[in-house]
């Protein structure tokens, strides 16, 4: 039986300003996440047409990671191992699939809509009855929720964090009842492992992960506002576009600083992206563009 639950993570933005904030993010992840060869890979990215959700954005990318894994799951893979994901994003409405390089009974099926609420919509993915009664609903609290503590830095808490632009947060115990902007992204997570012996332990291992990672980078895109703010989608996507050929190099050329050398100005009028300052082998926080 594969384990679904329905992830529920509040922000204090709109769900159009978390257009830009959503992209910037996973693309200042996916680089911060890379390097000694590990990290992500990004192989395609495009426009998608879809009959029912209209325009959107596919990409596919890979996900080296095998030395970051427990010791009891790096036993059982071979060296040269990634996860690939790709990702149909219709903004408001996305669908994210995860396969493994070597396992084909491994599967994670990611389906996310954002709306302009505090969590309070019963059944925002249109799911059936059957899929309603199987499925946990688990809220997550940016703000007080358990983070791990190799995960936890201060100015990133949303505690003490307060927005220079916006003025946003700190954010107060109970916050979610009464904050206004709020929005609500609400995630159905299938994961299924079925390989017998160890499927009820990857599965609630593969949970486990998956809620970390959401608390771990919505603390971030939320503290990070200040510096995409201002940002059109125009200006996020020339960052997502020069940050993953950094990332890429950086799988290819282990000793890449991750530098592409081109510091050519935008065109006048638009925000200049800059990159995040990123150390030879930087701290790994957490790897899936599920946000």
């Amino acid at each position: 039986m594969v384990l679904t639950k329905e992830y529920r993570v509040c922000m204090p933005i709109t769900v159009e300003e978390y257009r830009v904030g959503q992209l910037y993010m996973i693309a200042r992840h996916s680089l911060e996440q890379s390097g000694d060869g590990e990290g992500v890979e990004v192989v395609e990215n495009k426009t998608c047409v879809d009959p029912e959700h209209g325009n959107g954005q596919f990409t596919e990318k890979r996900i080296h990671l095998s030395s970051r894994l427990p010791y009891w799951i790096q036993a059982i893979i071979p060296k040269i191992f990634y996860v690939t994901e790709k990702a149909w994003n219709y903004y408001p409405y996305t669908i994210t699939e995860y396969t493994c390089s070597f396992i084909p009974r491994f599967h994670i099926e990611i389906k996310t809509k954002y709306e302009n609420n505090n969590g309070c919509t019963e059944n925002c993915l249109s799911l059936t009855p059957e899929q309603l009664a199987e499925r946990i609903v688990d809220h997550i609290d940016i703000a007080y929720d358990d983070l791990s503590p190799k995960h936890y830095k201060e100015e990133e808490d949303p505690r003490f964090f307060q927005s220079k632009k916006t003025k946003r947060g700190p954010l107060i115990e109970g916050w979610r009842a009464n904050y206004t902007p709020i929005m609500c992204s609400y995630k159905l997570v299938n994961a299924s492992f079925e390989v017998f012996g160890f499927q009820t332990k990857v599965e609630d291992f593969i949970h486990s992960c998956i809620r970390e990672v959401l608390l771990l980078g919505h603390r971030q895109a939320f503290t990070w506002i200040d510096e995409w703010h201002e940002m059109t989608l125009e200006d996020v996507r020339r960052y997502e576009a020069k940050l993953q050929k950094q990332t890429n190099s950086l799988l290819t050329n282990p000793d890449d600083g991750g530098g592409d050398g081109d510091n050519k100005s935008q065109k006048s009028g638009s925000v200049t992206p800059t990159s995040p300052k990123s150390p030879k082998s930087p701290e790994k926080k957490g790897y899936f563009s599920w946000f």
